[in-house]
C-alpha cells in the first residue's frame, strides 16, 4: 500500500525517548510491551481484533532510510543545536527490527485489558513502533467491531460497505474496507480494496447517470444496454415510486433479452414505507427475485428500527457511519510497558498507577487463556507467561476487592500466538476470508447477553492469582515510595 519508508510514522517523543535509551546505554535492554484497550466501543460488550497483518507487514519493513535520517538531522532543540546526535542517527541507520511479536489471530474477539499484541525485545525498538501499531490496530479493530454490529442488526441480509467517499483519506478508506470485511460485510464499493485485499466489489450507478440523461426511463434503458448483467437501478432521483415503475418496465425489456432485473436501490426518504411499496410493486409485476437495496446514512440502530417498522429490505449499503465509526471515532487502545530486564538480567515488572482504576496497567509478560464450555465463551484469564497459569479463578481488574469468580469450563486455549520471532515472520499472512470466518465463529460462541446493543452483560475477564497479587504488591510499593518521597 505504501511505497516508501514508514519509520517516521511516529510521534516525536518516541524518538526522543529512544535517544535517551541510547545515551543511557539501555538500547538493547529486553522489554515487553502490551497493546490493549480499556472499554468496548459503541457501548457494546466486545471488540474484534483487526489490523494484525498490516501491523506485522509494517514491522517487517521497519528501517530508517538515508532520507529519514537526513530529515531527523535537521531537527533542532531549544538552543538551536541538533536535536539528535550523529551517533544516535548512525545507530538508527544500522538498526534492524529484532523483536518477537505475539498477537491474537485476526478476527478473534478481544475484551478490555487483554493484550491484542505483545512486543518483546530491545526497549529502544519496542518503544519506536508504539505509535504506528496503535494507529493501525486501533482503527481497524474499531471498524471491524462496528461492521459486526451493523451485520448483526441486518439479521442475515447482506451488508455492503459503501463508505470510500466519506472515509478519512485514502488509507482510512482502504483500512476501513479491509476491516469491514473481517467484521462481516460481504463486499465493498472500493475497487482498490478489492484489488489489494481480494474483497468482492459491488456497485451500479449514481444519480448523475439519471441526471445526465434527463429522463429516468431513458437512463435506465441506457444503463441496461451498457451493463445488462448488473442492473440494480437507483430509483430516487426524482420520484421514488415512479422510479420503481420505470425499473420494472426496463426489467421486462431485460427479461425479453435473457437478462434479469437484479433489483432497485433506495437512497432517501422513508425507507421503511418505500421498501414495502417497492416490494409490493416488484412482486405484483412478476419480479419476486429482484432485491430491494437500501442506503442513506445507515447504522445498526437505523437498520434495527427499519425492521421494527416492517421494512422489506434485502440488502443494506452502509457507508459514512461505518467507515468513520461515526458514533465513536476512536477505540482508545494503549501500549504499556509490562516488564523489562534489570541490570542484573532479572525481569522487573512495571506498573503505571492512576487515580482511575481502569488506567492502572497490569504487570508482567502477559498471556490470555480463553475458557469455553460446550463451545461457548465463558471467560478469559490474564496470566504471566513466565510464571504459568495460576488457576482459572478470575480476579476483577478494576475492583480488586470484588469476590473472584471461577467459570465452569471444559476447554481452554491461549490466545496470543507467536507471529514474528526476532523480527522474522513465522508464517504467511492469513487470507481475509479466514479472519472473517473466525470473527463469525467467535461471535456465534459469545452469549447473546454480551452481544446485545443495549446494556450488554460484561464478558468475564480477570487476572489469575499471581498477576493479581503481584499487581497489588507493586501498587502498594509505588504508593509507599511516593508517600516517603513527599515527606
Amino acid at each position: 500500500m505504501y511505497g516508501g519508508s514508514l519509520a517516521l510514522l511516529t510521534d516525536l517523543y518516541q524518538l526522543t525517548m529512544a535517544c535517551g535509551y541510547w545515551k543511557g546505554g539501555h538500547s538493547e535492554r529486553e522489554s515487553v510491551f502490551h497493546l490493549t484497550y480499556r472499554r468496548p466501543p459503541f457501548g457494546g460488550g466486545y471488540a474484534i481484533a483487526a489490523g494484525i497483518a498490516p501491523a506485522l507487514a509494517f514491522l517487517e519493513r521497519f528501517r530508517f532510510t538515508p532520507d529519514d535520517l537526513a530529515f531527523l538531522a535537521t531537527l533542532e532543540d531549544a538552543t538551536k543545536g541538533p536535536l539528535f546526535p550523529q551517533g544516535f542517527l548512525d545507530y538508527l541507520g544500522a538498526m534492524k527490527f529484532t523483536c518477537t511479536v505475539d498477537a491474537i489471530p485476526e478476527g478473534s474477539l478481544v475484551f478490555p485489558h487483554e493484550p491484542i499484541l505483545r512486543v518483546r525485545g530491545p526497549i529502544l525498538q519496542a518503544q519506536l513502533v508504539e505509535t504506528a501499531l496503535l494507529d493501525i490496530i486501533n482503527f481497524q479493530t474499531l471498524i471491524a467491531t462496528k461492521a459486526s454490529r451493523v451485520v448483526a442488526a441486518a439479521k442475515g441480509a447482506p451488508v455492503l460497505e459503501f463508505g470510500l467517499r466519506r472515509a478519512q483519506g485514502i488509507d482510512g478508506g482502504l483500512a476501513a474496507s479491509r476491516a469491514a470485511y473481517i467484521g462481516g460485510c460481504i463486499a465493498t464499493s472500493n475497487v482498490l480494496a478489492g484489488k489489494l485485499f481480494g474483497i468482492p466489489v459491488r456497485g451500479t450507478h449514481a444519480h448523475s447517470w439519471v441526471m445526465f440523461h434527463g429522463d429516468e426511463l431513458a437512463a435506465f434503458r441506457a444503463y441496461a444496454d451498457a451493463m445488462p448483467g448488473n442492473c440494480t437501478f437507483l430509483v430516487d432521483t426524482y420520484d421514488t415510486l415512479d422510479g420503481v415503475a420505470h425499473a420494472i418496465e426496463v426489467g421486462r425489456e431485460l427479461r425479453a433479452k435473457g437478462y434479469a432485473l437484479a433489483g432497485i436501490r433506495l437512497d432517501s426518504g422513508d425507507l421503511a414505507h418505500l421498501s414495502i411499496e417497492a416490494r409490493r410493486m416488484l412482486d405484483a409485476a412478476g419480479f419476486p427475485d429482484a432485491k430491494v437495496v437500501a442506503s442513506n446514512d445507515l447504522d445498526e440502530h437505523v437498520i434495527a428500527s427499519l425492521f421494527d417498522q416492517g421494512a422489506k429490505i434485502d440488502v443494506f449499503g452502509v457507508g459514512t457511519k461505518l467507515v468513520t465509526a461515526f458514533d465513536q471515532p476512536a477505540l482508545g487502545g494503549v501500549y504499556k510497558l509490562g516488564a523489562y530486564r534489570g541490570e542484573d538480567g532479572a525481569w522487573r515488572e512495571a506498573i503505571k498507577l492512576s487515580e482511575q482504576p481502569i488506567k492502572i496497567s497490569n504487570p508482567g509478560i502477559l498471556q490470555v487463556r480463553r475458557l469455553r464450555r460446550g463451545g461457548e465463551l465463558v471467560g478469559d484469564v490474564i496470566y504471566d507467561a513466565e510464571h504459568g497459569l495460576a488457576g482459572a479463578t478470575l480476579h476483577d481488574i478494576e475492583d480488586p476487592l470484588r469476590t473472584p469468580v471461577t467459570p465452569a469450563f471444559d476447554a481452554s486455549a491461549d490466545l496470543l500466538v507467536t507471529m514474528m520471532e526476532r523480527g522474522v515472520r513465522t508464517g504467511g499472512a492469513e487470507d481475509l476470508a479466514t479472519c472473517r470466518a473466525r470473527a463469525a465463529a467467535d461471535l456465534a460462541a459469545l452469549s447473546p447477553r454480551t452481544r446485545r446493543f443495549l446494556n450488554p452483560q460484561p464478558y468475564p475477564v480477570g487476572l489469575d492469582a499471581h498477576v493479581h497479587g503481584r499487581k497489588q504488591q507493586l501498587i502498594a510499593a509505588a504508593r509507599q515510595a511516593t508517600t516517603e518521597h513527599n515527606r
